[in-house]
């Protein structure tokens, strides 16, 4: 039986704060999930942002525990070195703290994930808590929260630095393991990062964060249309795949491919 590689551990991931910046992106199936795990991320999210990337909803709010399970389900099998992180969709810890801890069981009994990431600070404090408390690491979400953006008038930048300081203070002493700050001020995130002791994950937070999480899609130019002002395109795919199409199709159409080659006598 072929003994697979050891992941990086909670704690281990933990323990990179003050030691070296953390480099995470999402994953949503096998291919992606084994090609940027062999790329040497330190974390895999599987988010709930497969609702838009995947299933081309305009918001996170319609994929379900189930879908979240099937698409970690997948990268799971996958990585064999990262730290995976699998949201929590909506409204699956709101439910009370016992259907909490059953939601995010699920996620670790069907999974080979190991940890879960849910929206919220200090409103969220008793959860993150109680998952803790059953042996399920929380990492938790603060500044913008997608899965409230009805709430929260749309996607903007959060500037109320006493709530944000307060809503990371209150996860990390809940027990939170690590932390995402997104849409944040670059110096209130700086200023977050400095007031706990567990890592921060900025997405569109500054540099100053312990670590960075992109949606991998947007990093490698598959994203159409708007694309946020935090991103960085590190490829542009989705140009290369359209060329390759077009030129499959140019040369079926005119009975170029197949040729001898992809031929069997």
């Amino acid at each position: 039986m072929t003994q697979s590689k050891k992941r990086l551990t909670v704690p281990q991931f933990a323990g990179l704060k003050g030691d070296r910046k953390i480099a995470m992106l999402t994953a949503y199936d096998f291919t992606m999930g084994q090609l940027v795990d062999q790329a040497g991320v330190d974390g895999v999210l599987v988010g709930d942002s497969l609702s838009m990337v995947v299933q081309g909803h305009e918001n996170t709010l319609p994929v379900t525990l189930d879908e979240m399970i099937y698409h970690a389900e997948m990268v799971g099998r996958a990585v064999q070195s990262a730290l995976i992180v699998v949201d929590l969709p909506f409204p699956s810890y709101h439910l009370g703290v016992s259907k909490a801890i059953e939601n995010a069981g699920r996620i670790l009994k069907e999974t080979r994930c190991q940890a879960v990431k849910l929206e919220g600070g200090a409103e969220q404090s008793d959860v993150i808590a109680a998952l803790v408390n059953a042996g399920i690491p929380v990492m938790a979400h603060i500044g913008l929260r997608p899965q409230s953006v009805h709430q929260m008038g749309g996607y903007k930048v959060q500037r109320d630095a006493p709530r944000l300081l307060n809503d990371a203070r209150s996860a990390a002493a809940a027990g939170a393991f690590a932390m995402v700050v997104e849409c944040v001020p670059s110096d209130i995130a700086q200023e977050i990062t400095q007031a706990i002791d567990i890592p921060t994950i900025g997405i569109g937070a500054g540099a100053d964060c312990d670590g960075q999480v992109l949606v991998t899609n947007d990093l490698l130019g598959l994203t159409s249309g708007y694309v946020p002002r935090h991103v960085k395109a590190y490829a542009d795919l989705g140009n290369v795949i359209s060329s390759a199409v077009r030129q499959y199709c140019d040369e079926v159409q005119r009975g170029v491919f197949p040729d001898e080659h992809q031929s069997f006598a």
